[in-house]
């Protein structure tokens, strides 16, 4: 059953894709545990997709890391964010989720976060600390939250 079909007739499975901007959020000033953002998302429901997106210059460490976590590292050579979003709005269109999450301190994000809304899904945005919350996304999610490390 797609996922539109599925929040049509209401199967009562609830899947979130939880989508982390690993460069804007794993920062030492933020001091982010990735088992919190995780928590974060799965308070949504179950956890359909759990992706951490990083650059080339990620350390195995980690990425070893985040995998023991139960993430999905994805590592790209060009922009993350484009990566990210491309994604996460596939996810949302080919109905693979019912709520998606998006872990990240940026505004860039706030046009995925807007088509989800608008394809009847409910949206989260997580912010990596207080300094770190973009009130554009928070705004735009259905709802925002906070982590702190």
């Amino acid at each position: 059953m797609n996922g539109l079909l599925r929040r049509l007739v209401g199967d009562g499975r609830r899947g979130v894709g939880l989508f982390v901007d690993g460069p804007n959020v794993l920062r030492d000033e933020f001091d982010v545990d990735l088992d919190d953002v995780r928590a974060a998302a799965a308070a949504e429901g179950d956890l359909a997709v759990t992706r951490l997106y990083v650059d080339e210059h990620a350390t195995p460490g980690l990425i070893q890391a985040a995998e023991a976590r139960g993430y999905e590292v994805v590592v790209t050579s060009g922009d993350v964010d484009v990566k990210l979003a491309v994604d996460a709005t596939a996810a949302v269109v080919e109905g693979t989720v019912d709520a998606l999450a998006v872990a990240s301190r940026d505004t860039d994000f706030k046009p995925v976060v807007e088509a989800a809304g608008r394809h009847g899904v409910r949206t989260l945005a997580i912010a990596p600390g207080e300094h770190g919350r973009s009130d554009a996304l928070g705004n735009a999610a259905d709802e925002a939250v906070v982590v702190e490390g």
